[in-house]
Formats: C-alpha cells, sequence, structure tokens
C-alpha cells in the first residue's frame, strides 16, 4: 500500500486550453466525486476565461504566457505537483472525456506500480477511432513493444496516473511536443519505472473545439517514429533522478 506519513496527498493535473465552456462542469464533478484531491489547471496560453473559471471553481490555475501544448502543460502541472508535496497525480482532461468515477481504479494500481496507462482498447473498451489513426495508433503501439519489450494497447492515452518519483522525473523530463503521451511512456520505462495498464472508457466531448488536426497529427506521428527508431534518450534508474535534477 502507498502510504506517505499519515496522508496521502493526491493532485490532478489537468492542462486546458480554450476550454472556458466544459471546465466549470468538469471541475464541478471532480468536486463531488474526489473532494480531497487537489485540483491544478494549467491555463496553456488561453484567449477564453479558462483562467478565470478554473480559480472561481477553488482550483490552482498555473497560467503559461502563450500555447506550449499539452506537453509543456504538463510538465509545469508535474513541477508544480512535486514541489508542492503531492504524493501522487493523476492527469485528467478538461473537456469532459474522461470518468471521475474511474480515478480510483487508476490510483488503486499505484499499490504495484509507478505508474498507470489507462488504456481505452482493452477487450471491455468500445472506444473507436478512424482507420488511418487506428492505423498509426497500431505502428506506434508495436515500436513502442519493439523497444521496450512491454506489451501496451494504448500508448496514446492521456488519463494515466503518476507515484511521486515519476513526478519528479517528469517536473524536467516530461517531452513538451505535441504526442507527449507517447514519448513519456518511453521516458518513464528507460527510467526503469514499472508502467501498467487498467481498462477505462471515454466520454464524449462536453465543449470546445479539438486540437487534432490531420497535417498534425502526421508531422508528429513522424517525429515520434523516427525518435523511437533511433533511440535517443539514454536508459536511466530512479536512483538518478535526485542528482539529474539539481
Amino acid at each position: 500500500m502507498l502510504r506517505y506519513g499519515d496522508r496521502v496527498r493526491t493532485a490532478a493535473i489537468i492542462p486546458a486550453f480554450n476550454e472556458a465552456e466544459s471546465l466549470p462542469a468538469v471541475l464541478a464533478e471532480l468536486a463531488l466525486t474526489v473532494p480531497d484531491h487537489d485540483v491544478i489547471v494549467v491555463d496553456d496560453g488561453s484567449t477564453d476565461a479558462t483562467a478565470e473559471v478554473a480559480r472561481a471553481a477553488g482550483a490552482t490555475c498555473l497560467s503559461l504566457p502563450f500555447n506550449l501544448g499539452i506537453g509543456g502543460a504538463m510538465r509545469l502541472g508535474f513541477r508544480h505537483a512535486f514541489e508542492s508535496g503531492v504524493d501522487r497525480a493523476y492527469q485528467f482532461d478538461a473537456d469532459g472525456q474522461h470518468d471521475p468515477s474511474q480515478i480510483a481504479h487508476l490510483l488503486a494500481a499505484l499499490d504495484h506500480a509507478d505508474m498507470v496507462v489507462g488504456s481505452r482498447f482493452t477487450d471491455s473498451g468500445d472506444y473507436r477511432v478512424g482507420r488511418s489513426r487506428a492505423l498509426a495508433m497500431g505502428l506506434l503501439r508495436w515500436m513502442v513493444r519493439l523497444m521496450s519489450g512491454q506489451r501496451f494497447t494504448d500508448t496514446s492515452s492521456g488519463f494515466r496516473a503518476f507515484r511521486r518519483p515519476v513526478l519528479e522525473a517528469f517536473a524536467t523530463d516530461y517531452p513538451v511536443e505535441y504526442m507527449d503521451s507517447v514519448e513519456a511512456l518511453i521516458v518513464a520505462l528507460r527510467r526503469g519505472f514499472t508502467v501498467v495498464e487498467v481498462p477505462v472508457t471515454m466520454r464524449e466531448r462536453t465543449g470546445g473545439v479539438p486540437s487534432n488536426r490531420n497535417l498534425r497529427l502526421a508531422y508528429h506521428f513522424v517525429r515520434v517514429l523516427i525518435l523511437l527508431v533511433a533511440g535517443t534518450g539514454r536508459r536511466r534508474s530512479p536512483s538518478s533522478l535526485r542528482s539529474a535534477a539539481q
């Protein structure tokens, strides 16, 4: 069982770009489901009232001066969570697609893992994507398995949970480019962290506009494939994190 003193401090990290429409309902649902969790919203250079909505709901809001993308927002969220003494955290979407009733399921898996990935593509799931995207995601899964020796069904899921050592690692070494989730998985595995999957389901977006665009996806897909093939980044163990961060 994961224990840090008398209380395990848990936080939601929510990257948000122009999510003022959907964020109120997301934060309200979190407050009802996990009222004892800290909520960290990273406003990723929004041009709408995302920051104001987050603060009005009582969340900690970190505002970036311009849009860095999910990776840059998450790195800031990880850094704040680690420096604030958070013991474990989970990434949560601002658009309403993640179901807060499944948070406990992800956190429970941290009892035997350093990082947990919520998979949308297990046998029990009904999540579907288009043919071209499915082919791309399948190739990424195959590449990750080839490099790590571990099979994953969903390398790009944004519903994930992390123990404190991973927060420390990702505070300084989290990919800031688009498709950060795939690269982050490789970073965690190369550092010697234990990563497991648990099944999750997705809901429909409640507002806002998806950031995915075909040309952008194609560009970053090729970039990630090149990184995977080239084997960039050195394998490092969790024991080296402290000296690397200093």
